[in-house]
């Protein structure tokens, strides 16, 4: 039998308590830092995914044809066959 864990955000207490372990562990001084490099790899992150993201898109230029073929053959959704 499986087991279905369920993730949720952190209520008060939680947030409070991770405050104080990022507090004891990095030190006041660091932890701007700390959140800037945190920043930037969130942002490099999420540029990369655009990177590879793009390059999917542009690696298959049959793409756009075979989608408008399959809402063609299929009928468009907000016109109804006759």
């Amino acid at each position: 039998m499986e087991r279905l864990i369920l993730l949720s955000m952190p209520g008060g207490t939680e947030l409070l308590l991770l405050m104080l372990v990022v507090l004891i562990l990095f030190g006041a001084r660091r932890i701007p830092e700390v959140a800037q490099n945190l920043g930037k790899g969130i942002r490099e992150f999420k540029k990369s995914m655009k990177e590879v993201q793009s390059e999917i898109d542009s690696a298959d230029p049959q793409k756009d044809k075979i989608e408008k073929s399959k809402q063609d053959s299929i009928g468009r959704p907000d016109k109804p066959n006759e």
